[in-house]
């Protein structure tokens, strides 16, 4: 008895479901589908271009301690943290007594050999002149005593000739003392250019238009020299007197991933962000390492900022966005309509009845608002759901609105 109640129950079950189900099939056809509002964008081909959006930094050009290159005391400096200064311009005097005084004697030196070169000139202009006198007298002689044989004594001859050989060996040592002194000069000079050169050593000037960055010395301050004569160090206990950097030009310093270090050349175009400033303008790539940080597994990157209004500080950071390769007449949707299911992606695309279609699709070039579809996952014109995709499915009939979809500067011109 109570084997043939269950047999009942279960199957006045069964015959419930079975009527459920006759129900809702048949319920399409008792009113009009209910449409689903949903924002939609339509798939576009045109051009399209990869990019890699990279924080950086950036550094002063050149950024150098300037020593001192003769050990002195400070006498005077003029600068301090924040004064701009120029190439060349003076920024502390050194005092150097020794140079001092190793200066005066070498002037001393030159005028004294200057004065001796003098001396020896006139003593080759006095032994020339005395020797064309004794010559025209001994040539004189020796034509009349040829004329007239026995008219003059041969003696007498003779004693000219003497005196007229003696007359040009002194010019040749006249001559000779007057070289020795034009020597003596040049060496005098040489070693006045030397100690010049040395006691010019005593003005710390600036390299290179810059700012004065750091000041480590003051008026009096002992400044060892900072290289020797050879140009090597001299000792780790040399200090600078000031640092100074060049701000006027700057390079912006980005790490590259090593996925798009392909892409990287001299001379590509960047878009530089400045966060402090808010403003936004073109760059080139100038230089790159060609060498991967085992550490980071990046390149090292920089683009030339110029910076005449030093509007721009060192230290600054800026997100600069490379444009790494461009492919023509690319079919593509906004990137927030492609969804990632594990390994995979899809989108939602309505078809000509403006119901949904589930459609698993590859990626190619992506932008931050743009996304390549390949390989024939969708066509131009049609309409993909841009959000929301998880509230919509499949068969899904659609009234579609409008998505708002962001772009860049970049993307607007395409």
């Amino acid at each position: 008895m109570f084997r043939k109640r269950s047999f009942w129950i279960v199957l006045l079950i069964v015959l419930a479901i079975v009527a459920v189900v006759l129900i809702r099939s048949r319920k399409p056809a008792e009113g009009p589908e209910k449409a689903l509002t949903a924002p939609v964008a339509v798939a576009k081909q045109g051009d399209l271009t990869a990019q890699l959006q990279v924080a950086g930094q950036f550094i002063p050009y050149q950024n150098v301690d300037v020593h001192a290159k003769v050990s002195g005391y400070v006498r005077w400096i003029k600068v301090d943290i924040g004064d701009i200064v120029h190439t060349n311009e003076v920024m502390a005097k050194l005092e150097v007594p020794e140079l001092r005084d190793q200066l005066a004697e070498s002037k001393a030196a030159v005028q004294h050999a200057q004065a001796q070169v003098i001396r020896e000139k006139d003593e080759v202009a006095h032994a020339d002149a005395a020797y064309r006198a004794i010559h025209l007298n001994y040539t004189r002689l020796a034509e009349a005593a040829k004329e007239r044989p026995g008219l003059i004594a041969q003696q007498e001859i003779d004693d000219y000739q003497a005196r007229d050989l003696e007359a040009a060996a002194k010019i040749d040592v006249a001559k000779a003392a007057y070289e020795a002194a034009q020597q003596q000069l040049s060496l005098a000079r040489s070693n006045q250019d030397r100690v010049a050169a040395l006691y010019s050593y005593t003005d710390i000037v600036s390299p290179f238009n810059g700012v004065v960055t750091f000041r480590y010395a003051d008026t009096g301050t002992l400044v060892p020299a900072g290289t020797s004569s050879s140009g090597t160090s001299t000792n780790t206990e040399s200090m600078p007197v000031v640092k100074v950097a060049q701000s006027d030009l700057l390079r912006l310093r980005m790490p590259v991933p090593e996925s798009d270090v392909p892409y990287i050349d001299i001379g590509g175009h960047v878009d530089v962000h400045v966060d402090a400033t808010g403003k936004v303008f073109p760059g080139k790539i100038i230089r790159f390492t060609r060498a991967l940080d085992p550490s980071t597994r990046t390149m090292l990157t920089e683009v030339d900022v110029p910076n005449p209004k030093l509007t721009l500080t060192p230290g600054m950071y800026a997100e600069t966005t490379f444009f790494l390769k461009t492919k023509h007449d690319a079919i593509y949707v906004p990137a927030q309509a492609v969804v990632t299911s594990g390994n995979s992606y899809y989108i939602l695309v309505l078809n000509k009845t403006n119901h949904v279609e589930k459609r698993i699709v590859h990626l190619g070039i992506e932008t931050p608002n743009r996304t390549e579809i390949i390989d024939g996952g969708v066509k131009p014109g049609e309409s993909v759901i841009a959000s929301g995709q998880d509230n919509y499915r499949e068969g899904d009939l659609i009234d579609p609105r409008p998505a708002f979809i962001p772009t860049t500067a970049q993307e607007d011109g395409n």
